[in-house]
């Protein structure tokens, strides 16, 4: 049975891990040093098995991952087992798809951490929304196709602090857009970016499972995709990059994962 530390004494340390977007080679050295020697991993549904795999085999490992309509534990319920392990542990790993602090709720955990008295560092990740698009072989800038990226997710919480992306204005205000978790919400948005002035003609590219073994695209039009997503059965996880930068695809040479999974 677990024994809690008393409130006053030293608890140990939590950390906020990226992951990257799944594939083992991208996995920061910080990263896999710090799973190697955890006593406790509390990992995310998007990690892929590779990294798990790196875990040290004598550590309490967790599943606290989300998906659409499958989530294991509650925001609220993740903060709280993250505090009761740093309280008993001395190293305690959040493992996190990706980057922590982009769409990762990163901020959360780590203000409930802060609030709790519990010491936590931040590792950075490579974040699917620049790895999944270089992986398809398109640049997410480029001086002839797109000197502006805007990273937006297509996901929203329900009660967050504004009502909903404004699409329309983001349509206007960069030259690529990168949008992450948006395939469910997909023709929404498709239709607020061509009434914020989109012509329909402009390429978009879903990339699915980036940087997996499995990884596959689908390029369309705002015109198109969403015909397309639905013949195809085109389903999440996808990162969606939109914008005259997709016209690459291609032409540049994709990235394939440094080793098979």
């Amino acid at each position: 049975m677990e024994k809690t530390l008393p409130l006053n004494a030293i608890s140990g340390k939590v950390y906020l891990v990226g992951a990257g977007p799944g594939d083992p080679g991208l996995l920061t050295l910080k990263a896999k040093s710090l799973i190697g020697c955890a006593d406790v991993v509390i990992y995310d549904a998007l990690v892929s098995p590779p990294i798990l795999a790196c875990i040290n085999p004598e550590a309490e490992q967790i599943n606290a991952g989300k998906r659409r309509g499958r989530h294991s534990k509650l925001q609220g319920e993740t903060n709280q087992l993250l505090i009761e392990k740093a309280r008993a542990h001395a190293i305690v790993v959040r493992l996190k798809g990706g980057d922590p602090f982009v769409f990762g709720r990163g901020g959360e955990e780590m203000a409930a951490l802060v609030e709790a008295g519990i010491s936590v560092e931040v590792v950075p990740g490579i974040t699917s929304g620049i790895a999944a698009p270089a992986y398809a072989g398109i640049p997410v800038t480029h001086r002839e196709s797109g000197s502006s990226v805007t990273f937006v997710t297509g996901h929203e919480a329900a009660g967050k602090y504004r009502p909903r992306v404004n699409w329309r204005a983001i349509a206007q205000g960069s030259e690529t857009i990168v949008v992450y978790m948006g395939v469910h919400n997909l023709p929404n948005i498709v239709s607020e970016l061509q009434a914020g002035g989109l012509a329909p003609d402009t390429p978009i590219a879903l990339i699915r499972w980036g940087t997996h073994p499995s990884q596959e695209e689908l390029v369309a039009t705002l015109e198109t995709v969403v015909t397309k997503v639905q013949e195809k059965q085109f389903e999440a996880p996808a990162i969606a990059v939109i914008g005259k930068i997709v016209n690459w695809y291609g032409i540049l040479p994709k990235n394939q994962p440094a080793t098979p999974w």
